[in-house]
């Protein structure tokens, strides 16, 4: 129904933003990833999904269509809502989402607040296909950084490192750095940083 909303940003925060557009203020629910991305422009605009129940009428933006396209992807899934797709997108960048759910790493996923075991495989089991096809829009190289992302933050696990100041580690790493590392020299990168 709306694809998106460009406008006047009035107000953001963590979960939400107020876009005025033509003397009307969107109240807009989005993920950490897109509050990330959004920059403090006075312009903005956002891509929209929304949601239509009985008792509320909710607006979810986000930034890129990819990231929307997640979204939907993910409230297909049953057992998931908007509100748990907000967290998983807010949990992780969308290209780990991508790369975790292609690759079949119920780990990841289950590491999210609110997805457990069964929630984890019922994303990957249904999502597997529909990723396939969006997975051409994304770089190789950064599913392989992702992978080796994912072998170096569980190795940082077993060896008793807390999982999301690993992940901090490691994404102060991957930022740092343009050429191709190994897993080897990722941890070895990432305990001299611990």
């Amino acid at each position: 129904m709306i694809e998106y909303l460009n406008g006047r940003l009035i107000e953001k925060n963590p979960a939400y933003a107020v876009i005025e557009c033509n003397g009307v203020g969107y109240y807009i629910n989005i993920s950490l990833q897109t509050f990330e991305k959004m920059g403090s422009s006075e312009s903005c605009k956002l891509f929209i999904h929304m949601v239509v129940r009985e008792d509320a009428h909710s607006l979810f933006g986000f930034v890129d269509p990819q990231e929307r396209q997640l979204f939907r992807n993910l409230i297909s899934v049953s057992g998931i809502g908007p509100n748990t797709a907000r967290i998983i997108l807010s949990s992780y960048k969308s290209e780990d989402i991508f790369a975790a759910i292609a690759n079949e790493n119920v780990d990841l996923l289950k590491s999210i607040k609110g997805i457990g075991v069964k929630t984890a495989q019922r994303i990957v089991i249904d999502l597997k296909d529909k990723v396939a096809k969006d997975l051409p829009q994304l770089e190789i190289s950064s599913l392989q950084d992702n992978t080796t992302k994912e072998e170096a933050l569980s190795a940082l696990a077993v060896l008793g490192f807390d999982r999301n100041r690993s992940t901090k580690v490691l994404q102060k790493i991957y930022g740092g750095s343009s050429s191709e590392l190994s897993v080897e020299q990722v941890i070895k990168e990432a305990l001299r940083l611990l």
